[in-house]
């Protein structure tokens, strides 16, 4: 039921945002000069890799800048966060700002590599330290958003949390819950709580 319930959702959200995504793609492209796309290998169900799409929010050679920020990074854990990052542009700060950048994941929902809901999908180099505890969250498809991604301090939430959130997700999730997260998710959306 869930995996119909996300082709089902990915198509008629394709749909229905398709001229959101056009103006965004134009915003991207008139702001800074590279790709409309961002593409970036992230960790599945099972463990198995697959390419992720987001827009653009940084500019081009922002990943080999990021070993000169890691003594700015604002997050434990093996993920980097960093809420004036210096990479990122100004049409990119008003996407993360209200999770815009995220919607091309509508894309890896329709090619079943995704789900609507579900753990964020992490990068190799932070799955590959997980305990047994954490690597539980590899054991269904990512998500376009989660129970982390709806806390309203989602940005100060230690790795720890984060975590248990994921796994509290897995033990109760239900075609209700879902429902419930992406409710949250729209409100999260609108307050603009993104970074």
């Amino acid at each position: 039921g869930k995996a119909l319930f996300d082709r089902l959702a990915g198509a008629i959200g394709l749909a229905l945002i398709s001229p959101l995504l056009a103006a965004t793609a134009l915003a991207i492209r008139l702001d800074s000069p590279g790709p409309v796309f961002y593409t970036q290998t992230r960790v599945g169900q099972d463990g198995k890799p697959f390419t992720m799409w987001k827009f653009r929010s940084m500019r081009v050679g922002a990943e080999a800048e990021a070993a000169t920020l890691m003594q700015y990074n604002e997050k434990d854990g093996p993920v980097f966060k960093m809420h004036d990052d210096p990479r990122v542009t100004r049409v990119g700060r008003f996407l993360r700002a209200h999770s815009l950048d995220e919607l091309p994941q509508f894309f890896n929902v329709l090619m079943g590599q995704m789900s609507v809901v579900g753990p964020r999908p992490g990068l190799p180099s932070e799955c590959s330290s997980y305990n047994y505890y954490q690597a539980y969250r590899l054991s269904c498809k990512p998500g376009i958003t989660s129970y982390w991604q709806v806390q309203p301090d989602r940005d100060t939430i230690s790795f720890d949390e984060w975590m248990r959130l994921d796994v509290l997700y897995l033990r109760t999730r239900s075609f209700l819950t879902d429902l419930r997260i992406i409710f949250q998710t729209v409100f999260a959306v609108l307050r603009a709580q993104g970074c």
